[in-house]
């Protein structure tokens, strides 16, 4: 099934053809039904598929390309200094973002189509990790939000560390597994 058709475009089940604010060849951006802070943005892959492997190497650079311009147009939209004289232009140094791709439904994706989140955070922006917790809570349940009549339920906890916990890493345990990875990569077609 394709997630788009002449008339209407579809975000998983969901029809969502009048949030698409951007269209490329393999992808489409929308608003977001349940934004966590102001210009939370979806980036979508028009084939219908649940996880980033099943698109083929022209759709992800494809999805990652629009990411890279779409966070150019938020910066200008959310980073520029209306109180400055002549008010500025934002650019994307002028903030940051959030970036998050829930990649299977043990991560917490509830909508099963590949989808990408951006959100802008000017640097006036209160919140830091907080973001990650709002993302993984009922907050951040985007497919739960679409519709209420077959609810998703988020899976995707992921227990914050804490840091007295995290302890650096030898080098020599480093390299091991960077030599592992590296190994594991030539096996990958």
């Amino acid at each position: 099934m394709a997630s788009k058709s002449p008339e209407l475009t579809y975000f998983g089940p969901y029809e969502i053809t009048t949030q698409v604010f951007y269209n490329t060849p393999h992808s489409y951006c929308l608003v977001n039904i349940k934004p966590l802070l102001p210009g939370h943005v979806l980036v979508i892959s028009n084939r219908m598929v649940p996880r980033l492997t099943d698109l083929t190497a022209t759709e992800v650079t494809d999805l990652f390309t629009t990411v890279q311009k779409v966070e150019k147009m938020l910066a200008k939209v959310y980073f520029t200094d209306k109180e400055a004289e002549g008010g500025t232009v934002g650019k994307v140094e002028d903030g940051a973002f959030n970036v998050a791709m829930q990649d299977g439904v043990s991560a917490g994706q509830t909508v099963p189509h590949v989808h990408v989140h951006i959100i802008p955070r000017p640097k006036t922006s209160p919140q830091n990790d907080e973001i990650y917790a709002r993302m993984e809570s009922e907050e951040g349940n985007v497919g739960g939000a679409l519709w209420d009549r077959s609810r998703p339920v988020n899976q995707g906890w992921f227990a914050k560390p804490e840091e007295s916990e995290r302890k650096n890493r030898s080098e020599e345990e480093m390299v091991k597994e960077a030599t592992f990875f590296r190994e594991q990569m030539a096996l990958i077609d």
